[in-house]
């Protein structure tokens, strides 16, 4: 058998994260799996069973503390000889409603879930990866990233500045084969789906209520999907692709490795600032 591969899941315990551990044990990766449900994560490590070769581990931590992050480091070096792979899923839908009525401390929970946790744990990661040679980090971005989300302002704040964060991370682990890419998974049928629909229309506005009733009423972005493109990230058939934040459902990524000299030369998939000679307009510009 070929050398034990490690990948560390955030937010495993749940929804996609769950998915994304149960397909990677599929696919022959050893597992670190991290959420804040020890329960959760024993049952989850039970159900995934035993297979030579491979190895999984847990970790119960609140990404919501700075503290518990600070532990990572050792907790992980104890664990496994190194990580290949980090796909930092963990997120919450956190604050919804306009921003000047948002509970302070839930809007700052937000961002520490969804943008310094991923943040703190790359920075953790690099150096390691680093010394071992190589690797790939995806952070899960979406709602938000790339255009304005009403009455969503703490998330969409905490992925615009994943995205921006990730492809700034790209470039200065470049020379060190390390990979640093975002996803934009789709609208799926999870419980974070599930709390729009619990907030209601009058609070989250009548474009996301409608959408999350339809998406947890007819389903939405398939999960196997995602799961394709985080491997697809995680494996060497992505080499040369880094900085880019991909939508699993509507970019054509698995074409992407027969146009790499193309596409590590363009600013294409990355967040960038729209000016007026970009849709034509003649009095926006020097």
């Amino acid at each position: 058998m070929s050398e034990e591969r490690f990948c560390l899941i955030t937010g495993a315990s749940r929804g996609l994260g769950r998915y994304l551990a149960e397909r990677f044990w599929d696919w022959n990766w050893s597992l670190v799996l991290l959420a804040r449900s020890r329960p959760a994560l024993v049952e989850l490590t039970g159900s995934l069973g035993t297979r030579q070769g491979q190895s999984k581990h847990m970790i119960v931590a609140d990404l919501t503390h700075e503290d518990q992050i600070g532990q990572l480091d050792h907790v992980l070096r104890s664990l496994v000889p190194r990580l290949d792979v980090v796909i930092n899923n963990a997120g919450i839908q956190g604050s919804i409603g306009p921003a000047w009525e948002n509970d302070w401390d839930e809007w700052m929970d937000t961002l520490r879930t969804n943008l310094l946790a991923p943040v703190s744990i790359s920075r953790l990661i690099a150096p390691w990866m680093i010394a071992n040679g190589g690797g790939s980090i995806i952070n899960l971005s979406g709602g938000g990233a790339t255009g304005p989300r009403a009455n969503f302002s703490a998330y969409a704040t905490a992925k615009a500045g994943l995205v921006r964060f990730s492809e700034t991370l790209a470039e200065e682990l470049k020379p060190h084969n390390i990979r640093v890419n975002c996803i934009a998974p789709g609208a799926m049928r999870t419980s974070m789906l599930q709390d729009i629909v619990d907030k209601g229309e009058a609070a989250v506005g009548d474009r996301e209520y409608s959408l999350a009733r339809r998406v947890m009423t007819e389903g939405g972005a398939p999960m196997d999907v995602v799961a394709e493109l985080c491997n697809f990230l995680a494996t060497d058939a992505a080499r040369g692709i880094t900085g880019k934040l991909i939508s699993a459902v509507w970019d054509d990524w698995r074409n992407w490795p027969e146009h790499i000299d193309e596409l590590s030369a363009s600013d294409v998939y990355t967040l960038r600032r729209i000016v007026g000679r970009d849709r034509g307009f003649s009095w926006g510009d020097k």
